[in-house]
């Protein structure tokens, strides 16, 4: 008998119509989501101001926060802060911002990474190296550090941090990116323990294979004349044999911003299709 065909469902065009009556699951809190122009911030951007937050938008680019905001469909809930995940005093000024602009910081989605130049494990140059483990790294640490305190102020919160597969098992030709994803994790784990007594929450998203900017550079570095022979070698690892979208990305990052998940820290939440089941 010939195999049953596999479903490939279409891309989440968002949540269901809820009714007037029902509360939004973010309603009335505040997030930073910093990384927030690339493709998974976006969606959680959108996301969150589905579900009642006030957002502020962190990224390096004043020309690409601005055409995110106006990609919106509502303004009013929604401001931006430039800043460079590495820089400290801009990070600082972001959360600043914040808490003058909403109030105070409920919830951060520590999202902006990049995935840098990927090669055999002895060509990488200490420079490529070190600038994937600023970004992806210190750029955590430093927004996490700073939003420690109007957390407090608060009486809880809830950090996210994005980390990646490859933070929980090797990839070859991903030495640095590997080694700093791993890093998060070690951060999210450290931090949920120090900060659980002032019920702070602490996790980390993992996802795996997600069809959008930066996977399809790790595939043309990968294979220059062939990316999409990647895509296909990447397919057949995973269970449910497709790439994920941001915004199932951006609804396991609802979750954790939500008092649903109030009993959740110091984990690691994949999101890969069952990549990494074997």
């Amino acid at each position: 008998m010939p195999a049953p065909a596999l479903h490939k469902p279409d891309k989440p065009s968002g949540q269901k119509r809820r009714s007037s009556t029902s509360r939004r699951r973010l309603e009335d809190k505040v997030a930073i989501i910093t990384g927030a122009t690339g493709g998974i911030g976006e969606a959680t951007v959108r996301l969150f101001l589905q579900e009642g937050a006030n957002v502020m938008l962190v990224d390096r680019s004043a020309d690409k926060l601005r055409a995110a905001r106006d990609g919106l469909a509502t303004k009013k809930a929604v401001a931006f802060s430039l800043a460079d995940a590495t820089d400290e005093k801009a990070t600082a000024a972001a959360v600043a911002a914040t808490i003058e602009t909403f109030g105070g910081v409920d919830i951060l989605f520590a999202n902006a990474g990049t995935e840098g130049r990927i090669g055999p494990f002895e060509t990488i140059g200490v420079s490529d190296f070190e600038q994937v483990l600023r970004t992806n790294v210190l750029g955590v640490w430093l927004a996490m550090k700073h939003c420690v305190e109007p957390m407090k102020k608060r009486g809880q919160g809830s950090i996210i941090a994005t980390t990646s597969v490859a933070g929980l098992i090797g990839y070859p030709g991903l030495a640095a990116y590997s080694a700093s994803k791993h890093a998060v994790c070690g951060l999210v784990k450290t931090a949920a323990l120090e900060l659980g007594a002032c019920l702070i929450r602490v996790n980390a998203i993992a996802p795996g294979p997600i069809d959008n900017r930066m996977m399809g550079s790790l595939e043309s570095q990968m294979s220059p004349e062939n990316p999409a022979a990647v895509r296909q070698k990447v397919k057949a690892t995973i269970a449910m044999q497709r790439y994920g979208f941001n915004e199932e990305v951006a609804n396991l990052a609802v979750f954790l911003g939500s008092d649903e998940s109030s009993y959740c820290t110091g984990t690691v939440f994949t999101v890969d299709g069952g990549y990494t089941a074997a």
